[in-house]
């Protein structure tokens, strides 16, 4: 049987990552989560999302399939089962796992006994990234080696560090204590750059000189990052580069941020952050003290940019100026503190095809289509 990863009715609550993605894409840990369930199962998986995003994935035949919701974060025990299932569904808790084919009856349901862990909101992404680390550690290193590095770094503590072929490591230190330290193929540690694991580097990312990494985060491929991050995930191909904090926060693709920008991830009276809500179109309470700042593919900030605690910024914002913008960014946006206005359609894309060719990667008519998609469909979010 085929296996599905399906966004059905979770796409709205996991906007502005979703708009440009099936939540399977979400990288979460070293992995995306469709990577992961690859790797568990052995299998290649397809996608199923909305239909303006459909163009990006490649779809089997329901009949003939097991449909796995996309929010789902496998490990061996589910995978084994879920593999295992040659008819009906598998639960837990009332919540679906999996069903073979388009099967909705309740009849046939078998209970599954293990532990389950999903997304269920924005901030499960850096909530479960440390756990996600080191599970997805075991699975892609288990029974390798590890290439050796330069003998100015400081390595110590007493998780793995393991590093891939044709990386530069120099005069960093490395803290193991806490977690294992994962850097990807072709990427490069400059000096002075102080890491604590968990964490995790993805291929031909740049760690800059004299960065400073917290526990519990990943920059995903083709990164470049300085300053200071704690508890932040970077999906890929995304520019921290210089100083500033950010913390508790998730950053899409083909994002820049100018120099010392900063996000604050802990309100001054202490309270419980409140997060835009493009499902409810209201500020939900997060159940967090900490969380920071939620950031759309495409958009940029410009230098000394201020993020207020629990800020939601769409897709190809640009952001610039003195003062905090508000907590809620619209896609499409030009602006900052004193006001936005509309970010003319054409102007991003002529924005999008070039800092895309910087990294080889075409901007598609697939692509386009999605943006004129996002940017037509609800003026709110814009």
């Amino acid at each position: 049987m085929a296996f599905i990863l399906s966004d059905n009715g979770f796409h709205d609550r996991f906007k502005p990552l979703s708009l440009t993605r099936s939540i399977a894409d979400f990288r979460v840990g070293i992995l995306t989560i469709r990577e992961k369930w690859e790797k568990y199962l052995g299998e290649r998986v397809y996608v199923r999302t909305e239909q303006y995003l459909q163009a990006k994935y490649n779809l089997a035949n329901d009949e003939d399939c097991i449909v796995i919701p996309s929010v789902l974060l496998p490990d061996y025990n589910l995978a084994k089962e879920i593999k295992s299932l040659k008819s009906g569904r598998l639960v837990k808790d009332d919540f679906v796992l999996a069903s073979v084919g388009a099967n909705t009856s309740s009849s046939a349901d078998a209970e599954y006994k293990g532990k389950v862990y999903m997304l269920k909101s924005l901030t499960d992404i850096f909530s479960y990234n440390g756990m996600e680390i080191v599970r997805d550690f075991e699975l892609i290193t288990s029974g390798r080696l590890t290439e050796k590095i330069s003998s100015t770094n400081v390595v110590f503590g007493k998780y793995p560090l393991f590093v891939e072929k044709g990386c530069t490591v120099e005069c960093a230190t490395l803290n193991t204590n806490d977690g294992p330290i994962y850097i990807g193929a072709n990427s490069e540690v400059m000096e002075g750059a102080n890491i604590r694991g968990p964490f995790a580097m993805c291929e031909h990312s740049v760690l800059k000189m004299g960065a400073k990494m917290y526990g519990d985060t990943t920059v995903g491929p083709w990164c470049k990052v300085g300053g200071e991050l704690s508890n932040v995930v970077f999906f890929g191909y995304s520019n921290k580069a210089h100083d500033g904090f950010l913390g508790n926060s998730v950053v899409g693709e083909w994002c820049n941020f100018g120099a010392d920008s900063n996000n604050s991830n802990l309100k001054n009276n202490y309270a419980d952050v409140k997060l835009w809500s493009y499902e409810t179109q209201n500020f939900e309470n997060t159940g967090l003290q900490f969380c920071g700042l939620i950031f759309g593919d495409h958009s940029k900030c410009g230098i000394n940019t201020m993020f207020n605690t629990g800020t939601v910024v769409g897709v190809s914002a640009n952001i610039f100026g003195a003062g905090f913008p508000s907590k809620y960014v619209p896609s499409f946006s030009w602006g900052g503190a004193s006001g936005f206005t509309e970010y003319k359609l054409e102007t991003a894309f002529e924005v999008m095809a070039r800092v895309m060719a910087r990294r080889h990667v075409e901007f598609t008519d697939t692509d386009k289509a999605i943006m004129k998609h996002i940017f037509e469909s609800n003026p709110n979010y814009r």
